[in-house]
């Protein structure tokens, strides 16, 4: 892969990932306000923003690896 290619693919996957952190974030508060709205073992609001949460860490996680093994790549 020329450098130009690696270069690009690693500004898209750090704009990917940039997005997935500011929808986590967002899910984040999501899911406080939900748990100000009393019992969390009934709260559906606070269950989907917390199992939506565990779905965005494992994105991040595997766009973060992609990001190293390009980044590797390089030398």
């Amino acid at each position: 892969m020329d450098k130009k290619l690696k270069q690009e693919k690693l500004k898209m996957w750090r704009e990917n990932l940039k997005q997935l952190e500011e929808k986590l974030s967002s899910i984040m508060l999501k899911k406080g306000q939900a748990a100000q709205d009393g019992d969390l073992s009934e709260n559906a609001a606070y269950i989907m923003a917390g199992e939506d949460a565990d779905t965005l860490r494992v994105q991040i996680d595997q766009v973060r690896k992609i990001i190293q093994e390009l980044e590797g790549a390089k030398k």
